[in-house]
């Protein structure tokens, strides 16, 4: 098993970020050894804000002093950009439980964030509660410069409906290769079922190579990631097998080159959609079945890895006190409070043997029991300072190439290829 274990926002996250990694920041005179109270922000989703309540009151009554001060994380164009300003102004929380893997990188090198690594406990902490998924949160270093803490792990979300309309199987759909799922693609448009069998979204934001190419390519090569040790791994023959995959949906009209305006699936107008488990609660009114990613040949589902879709959590550099925030951090992520994440959100915490810890859950609520089998074979973006724009670089070339044809689309990955390994060797 081969692991390692643009659009306007597009372009202020990058510009963001260069601005904030040439401005410094971060800083703090806080020390690991010392206590107080701290502050944190969470996501501001309805289902997060309600576990963040309640898990800062729970602290709260048991540490009157060590308390906590929880709030939403503020608007902003991203929840990147907002990070990384108040990196940059040196008033970041002590902790962010909204932490995207693909800015970390960035957030170390301002010097925002601290190792987690650096506390007695940290690395078995992390390690013991995640198991061998906790290496893809490493730096190159080895050393942990985030939590991770929850994800989503994207599968097939197909229209059960649509598919009866068009005559294929909806219980037993035939979407486990690349050749059944373009047939049954070709099915569902050529009945007149449906505009689009499926619409990821066509724009050249760097993060949307998450939701149609990656899972894909996580499923082809055993969850391997698509930058490894700084070289890229998708100009290959899995890279390009998913890719011509892709551009066949193009090509063939199966998949709109224009973006619809709303939820494509929710609106009827795709018949499917590469979603995580928070869509059980967004599409209540679709009777709707889920299947992992196709691959080219077929793999078994409890053999097949995708893009997992996490946020984490990061502790940072203008904390004063570490300590609190470190045993704040531990407590967040306890079994106790990982129950509690799914009960609230159905966000899949990033434990070890998960659905052996939550076995009541998910008997009460076997719609999610995919999801919670999945995410133990999830990949996420490679580390490091550079990751956003390794994707943008890639997302350029697929724009360019699969979705709109302009290009050869080996030749595109190989060109992304070279781009990507200069990136990566920049400090």
């Amino acid at each position: 098993m081969r692991r390692r274990t643009v659009t306007t926002a597009a372009v202020v996250m990058l510009g963001a970020f260069a601005l904030t990694a040439c401005s410094g920041g971060g800083g703090g005179s806080g020390s690991n050894d010392s206590r107080g109270d701290i502050t944190i922000w969470y996501s501001n989703n309805e289902q997060e804000v309600a576990w963040g309540k309640q898990m800062v009151e729970a602290w709260n009554a048991d540490h009157p002093d060590e308390q906590i001060r929880g709030q939403e994380i503020p608007a902003g164009k991203s929840s990147e950009e907002v990070i990384g300003a108040a990196i940059t102004a040196g008033n970041a929380p002590c902790l962010i439980y909204n932490t995207a893997p693909s800015a970390v990188g960035q957030f170390e090198k301002q010097g925002g964030l601290v190792s987690l690594s650096e506390f007695e406990d940290g690395a078995e902490y992390i390690e013991e509660r995640s198991g061998e998924l906790a290496s893809q949160y490493e730096n190159a270093d080895g050393d942990f410069f985030q939590m991770p803490w929850k994800s989503n792990p994207v599968q097939i979300f197909y229209n059960k409906d649509l598919f009866t309309a068009a005559g294929l199987d909806a219980e037993n759909p035939p979407l486990a290769t690349y050749d059944e799922f373009l047939s049954t693609a070709r099915t569902l448009v050529s009945s007149g079922t449906v505009a689009n069998a499926i619409l990821p979204a066509p724009t050249s934001e760097f993060f949307q190579m998450q939701f149609d190419f990656y899972p894909l390519f996580a499923a082809a090569t055993d969850g391997e990631q698509f930058v490894e040790d700084g070289e890229a791994t998708f100009a290959d023959a899995e890279g390009y097998e998913a890719s011509d995959f892709w551009a066949t949906l193009y090509s063939e009209k199966l998949a709109s080159q224009e973006a619809h305006q709303g939820d494509a699936f929710a609106d009827g107008v795709a018949a499917m959609a590469i979603v995580g488990p928070w869509a059980i609660s967004v599409y209540e009114d679709v009777n709707w079945g889920a299947v992992p990613v196709p691959t080219k040949d077929g793999i078994p589902a409890e053999e097949t890895w995708t893009f997992g879709d996490a946020k984490n959590i990061g502790l940072y550099s203008a904390c004063e006190n570490r300590a609190t925030a470190w045993d704040v951090l531990k407590f967040s992520t306890s079994e106790e409070q990982d129950g509690q994440l799914l009960e609230l959100t159905g966000q899949m915490p990033l434990r070890v043997d998960l659905q052996e810890a939550f076995p009541d859950y998910f008997a009460a609520n076997p719609e999610y029991a995919t999801f919670g089998d999945q995410a133990a074979r999830t990949v996420e973006v490679p580390a490091g300072p550079n990751t956003v724009e390794m994707m943008q670089a890639f997302r350029d070339a697929w724009s360019k190439s699969v979705i709109f044809g302009e290009e050869d689309v080996q030749t595109a990955l190989d060109d992304a290829a070279d781009k990507i390994n200069e990136i990566a060797q920049k400090q």
